[in-house]
């Protein structure tokens, strides 16, 4: 018999949340705090309904294993679908509860590490079968949901074996078990129709340099990245390959530490063509970066995959991971993404809830909240767009590059010695004029005040 026969039929639908129906948007003078304001899915915005600008997505790992735990104290979220248990069975429980969410929700797509949806067993063999038997309860709810899976991952940090690292261990057989972990991770992200697939360097990094041989370690990591990408070409896997940067956590350094270090390493290793970015604005604070900083140097080179949504408290120096609130920041962030687009990317919610808002529906508030944020700021950035409000202003501030000479500059057709015969007849540069900081921040405020 399937062992899966006893998970499979047992399900009743729509006992998760009873409290609450499907969202619906209401409009901004709304004041249900169960419906959207602004994020109306089929409203077209530039071209596109919203629903197909902003892909959004509900992690799996935060909303449906986060605890609320910290290192001062245990969990605190009451989950009654979840026994607590690490069982197969649960874990099946579990992945009925987050469809009934996603689909109360309205989102299009989730996103899952291998070890959130199904226990680790004792043995690697035991963890594959688990992941199977979990992947067909996936599977049944796809169907019936239409939810679809936006990216796939495996969890390769929160096993002490991984403490040196997984693709830049010291240990071979720790890099081999990490090699069949992702092998696996993959077929089942293609099983169940995943349209990326995303390596975060959860330890892939290091807290010591007297212990550390960092080519080595990089060189590792590099050839593991050329075995996933042939790997996908032998099982037919079309996904894109994502590389998520995070300077630091949980090791003192994060060999993926920011876009430009990603890219650099994509052209070492000749993985460029391969691999976009996932970039997360609470990593681009670590790094010292804007979020909107992040996704420029991605996009402008063509690397700008997709997003995790969500924000860090300035006030503290860790990855807080909350809700996107923040209309400024949602507007930035859909300036460039308009600009570049996501290809098979999305708007993923690796947010969690504080640790005291504990209760279910809690979840649906914190959701609800962030998507009409990048509603709201899809809608402001595509009107500033629309009416070139900012691209009139920065053109002019580049018109001298628009000149014979700026042109003979950029095509490369000139040298510094034709430069300087050229400023030594003129004697000084023309004059600077003003960058005009002030006035564009409060073109953006006015946009926002009429969107």
């Amino acid at each position: 018999m399937n062992r899966l026969a006893v998970f499979l039929p047992a399900r009743n639908p729509m006992t998760a949340f009873p409290e609450v129906t499907k969202v619906q948007y209401e409009g901004p003078q709304s004041d249900n705090p169960l419906a959207f304001r602004w994020y109306n899915p089929e409203e077209m915005v530039a071209g596109k309904t919203m629903k197909d600008h902003l892909r959004f997505a509900v992690t799996y790992w935060h909303t449906f294993r986060g605890t609320g735990a910290d290192p001062f104290g245990g969990g605190t979220m009451v989950r009654p679908w979840d026994d607590g248990s690490e069982s197969v069975e649960n874990a099946c429980q579990r992945a009925r509860a987050a469809f009934e969410f996603f689909e109360k929700l309205d989102v299009p797509y989730y996103a899952f590490h291998d070890r959130d949806v199904a226990p680790e067993g004792a043995t690697l063999s035991e963890s594959n079968a688990n992941l199977d038997a979990v992947a067909e309860v996936l599977k049944a709810e796809q169907q019936r949901t239409g939810v679809k899976l936006l990216w796939g991952t495996a969890n390769m940090f929160s096993n002490p074996r991984f403490m040196h690292g997984a693709a830049t261990t010291c240990n071979v057989e720790v890099y081999a078990y990490a090699a069949a972990q992702v092998k696996k991770a993959l077929e089942v992200t293609m099983a169940l129709g995943g349209e990326n697939y995303v390596f975060w360097g959860g330890r892939e990094g290091y807290q010591c340099l007297y212990n550390t041989d960092m080519k080595r370690e990089l060189d590792h990591l590099g050839r593991f990245f050329h075995m996933a990408v042939d790997y996908a070409k032998e099982i037919g896997f079309t996904g894109q390959f994502l590389i998520e940067p995070k300077p630091k956590e949980p090791t003192k350094h994060q060999y993926d530490s920011d876009a430009a270090a990603c890219l650099n390493f994509l052209r070492t290793y000749d993985l460029t063509d391969h691999f976009k970015l996932n970039i997360e604005t609470n990593h681009a604070t670590l790094a010292g970066h804007e979020m909107m900083h992040e996704l420029e140097y991605a996009g402008m080179q063509g690397a700008l995959g997709s997003i995790d949504a969500n924000t860090g408290d300035l006030l503290l120096g860790w990855d807080t991971d909350q809700f996107a609130t923040n209309y400024y920041l949602t507007t930035q962030t859909m300036l460039v993404l308009l600009k570049y687009g996501l290809g098979s990317g999305g708007v993923n919610f690796d947010a969690k809830v504080r640790r005291e808002s504990f209760e279910p529906i809690d979840l649906f508030h914190a959701h609800i909240g962030s998507m009409d944020a990048f509603a709201r700021g899809l809608k402001v950035a595509a009107k500033i767009i629309e009416d070139r409000a900012i691209d009139k202003i920065v053109a002019q501030r580049y018109s001298s590059w628009d000149s014979d000479l700026g042109k003979k500059i950029e095509s490369g057709n000139t040298s510094f010695a034709e430069l300087e015969s050229l400023m030594l007849d003129k004697g000084e540069a023309a004059a600077n004029t003003s960058g005009r900081q002030e006035m564009l921040e409060n073109i953006v405020n006015r946009y926002l005040d009429i969107a």
